[in-house]
């Protein structure tokens, strides 16, 4: 489990591409704007929704299996009881990390990814983890 800033750091660097799974299309919902804050600050960003068509001008897949190519990061905005599948199709594909938001904690599925190769963030916000370490600022966008 990453826990240490000195390794958040490195896996914010070390992160090109992020797959989140349960970005919604409401402009009220933070994983709408944090979704937003990270491909502005340079992320390749993949929305991934079954409820929705297009976020920010991007085709939302349906699921983590449907991307078809690599992830580094699978960003999870979901209930802690709905990440254990979550987290097998992000092995299964071939991810490097997988990120629970802020209010998230599943230990089992963290343990699985864990024990699969995957780096593990739980419990923190990716969007104040790239604030505080890389001095990201937020700025409003379309439908901000």
């Amino acid at each position: 489990m990453i826990t240490q800033d000195s390794e958040l750091r490195d896996l914010l660097i070390n992160t090109q591409v992020i797959a989140t799974v349960g970005v919604s299309a409401h402009t009220d919902k933070p994983s709408h704007w944090i979704f937003y804050y990270l491909m502005q600050h340079g992320y390749q960003m993949i929305p991934v929704n079954p409820a929705a068509s297009e976020i920010f001008g991007l085709e939302v897949k349906p699921s983590l299996d449907s991307i078809g190519r690599p992830i580094d990061v699978a960003q999870i905005f979901r209930r802690a009881e709905d990440v254990p599948p979550i987290v097998e199709a992000a092995i299964h594909i071939g991810a490097k990390a997988i990120w629970m938001q802020k209010g998230i904690v599943n230990h089992d599925a963290a343990s699985l990814a864990e024990a699969s190769g995957l780096k593990v963030v739980m419990d923190q916000c990716m969007m104040e983890a790239h604030e505080r370490l890389l001095g990201g600022i937020f700025t409003f966008g379309p439908g901000l």
